[in-house]
């Protein structure tokens, strides 16, 4: 049977929101539940998609939004241990368990699960462990599910290349923590397109895709590739173990949480991918993807659009 009705929950995150616009360009009806409209703006205007106000953590508003769809997506994850919700714990593991007993209670049998490269209920981070520990309540429900293992993920408004884009226009010099962890990037598209390709895929039930782009780097040359793609090159020093640990334990203690000792361990495990990517996708490099949002931010940039801009006003 074809799907049609799709439950995306955390669709209206980074990643949601490519995923729900590929379901909608694919002619699926999404319902996607949000706490903040105002945050789902871009998926309301279309044409198949219902952004409904829930708290996907309510049991009661789960059976809700389940009754009477083909499938559910799960992509709601965080990257920092917080508070309430907003933990390792309550993101990760207990939503996952609500989520598989509103579909096993509402007959939804199709579901497609994010979880992250590294997952892993003995893994050295809490958030390989919760990521593991969700995949172990996936392959124990009675679902047909699918899991999909992504390395980071990057894109125009991605929290990774954008990071270091922007630390590389305030600082002079980068003392980089763990420079030698090793990453295989992927492109938000390919990831949304694998998980779509995913869903009447009989094929696809019961496996676990892991998603990265064409090549592995290190984090060194991951931030030299955004530093001569803004032009602002800057000299990095990469650290040892030690002063990478301890400069963790100091970011992760400030506002924003560049860097946490969580992080740090989950670093201390290569993330890239053992199997090509799935369903005949080629998956785009990063070279030729991001440019066009990171180059655009360049002051070589700036100053030719402010040129055109002068030369339109005169």
């Amino acid at each position: 049977m074809e799907l049609t009705r799709v439950c995306v929950i955390g669709g209206s995150g980074y990643v949601g929101r490519h995923v729900v616009q590929s379901l909608s360009a694919g002619r699926y009806l999404v319902t996607v539940p949000t706490r903040d409209r105002e945050r789902a703006k871009p998926l309301i205007l279309l044409p198949t998609v219902d952004v409904i106000a829930a708290d996907v953590h309510d049991p009661a508003a789960l059976a809700r939004l389940t009754r009477g769809m083909d499938a559910v997506i799960n992509l709601v994850g965080v990257l920092h241990d917080g508070r309430g919700t907003r933990s390792f714990e309550q993101a990760h593991v207990a939503l996952t368990r609500k989520i598989i007993a509103a579909c096993e209670q509402t007959g939804v049998r199709r579901y497609v699960h994010m979880s992250a490269l590294g997952a892993d209920v003995n893994g050295p981070s809490r958030y390989q462990r919760t990521k593991g520990a969700a995949e172990a309540l996936v392959r124990a429900s009675n679902l047909n599910w699918t899991m999909f293992r992504p390395s980071v993920i990057f894109g125009r408004e991605d929290r990774f290349l954008n990071m270091f884009a922007d630390l590389l226009k305030l600082l002079p010099i980068v003392f980089l923590g763990r420079p030698d962890a090793r990453f295989q990037p992927v492109y938000v598209e390919d990831v949304a397109a694998a998980m779509v390709a995913s869903l009447d895929n009989l094929d696809a039930q019961g496996q676990t895709y892991e998603l990265c782009g064409p090549r592995v780097y290190k984090l060194r040359e991951l931030v030299t590739l955004v530093g001569e793609l803004t032009g602002h090159r800057r000299l990095v020093i990469g650290l040892g173990d030690t002063l990478s640990y301890l400069q963790a334990l100091v970011l992760e203690f400030l506002p924003g949480h560049l860097l946490t000792r969580d992080n740090y361990r989950s670093m201390q495990v290569d993330n890239v991918c053992a199997a090509p990517f799935p369903f005949g996708i080629a998956p785009k490099a990063l070279e030729a993807e991001a440019p066009t949002w990171l180059a655009a931010a360049s002051p070589r940039a700036r100053y030719r659009a402010y040129r055109g801009h002068a030369r339109r006003a005169s």
